[in-house]
């Protein structure tokens, strides 16, 4: 069964950067979803950004124009680089990756302080 291994959360300030990474664990179908979802304490999971193996990407509105969603070369891992940081970006992200049923990494802390 394929798993999500993902790297890159932390803490950053205000204003800060941090990049995402998430590799699947074997080869997946050609036609695919990847993406993150975030889930703050207290609060519903959210989705944040999708990219399809065509390239189409989708990001929550509170995210656009500061988060980019994008694939490696294998196709099989996608990155979130994530811009001007925001306290309320605090969460826990998920990435996951939809084919014939959905599979979920482990998680992955961000913490940006103000």
């Amino acid at each position: 069964q394929v798993q999500l291994v993902e790297s890159g959360g932390g803490l950053a300030q205000a204003g800060g950067s941090l990049r995402l990474s998430c590799a699947a664990s074997e080869s997946i179908f050609s036609r695919n979803t990847m993406g993150w979802y975030r889930q703050a304490p207290g609060k519903q999971r959210e989705l944040v950004a999708t990219i399809t193996s065509a390239g189409n990407t989708d990001y929550a509105d509170s995210v656009k124009g500061r988060f980019t969603i994008s694939r490696g070369n294998a196709k099989n891992t996608v990155y979130l680089q994530m811009n001007t940081l925001k306290p309320e970006d605090t969460a826990v992200y998920y990435c996951y990756l939809l084919m014939i049923h959905v599979t979920w990494g482990q998680g992955t802390q961000v913490t940006v302080s103000s």
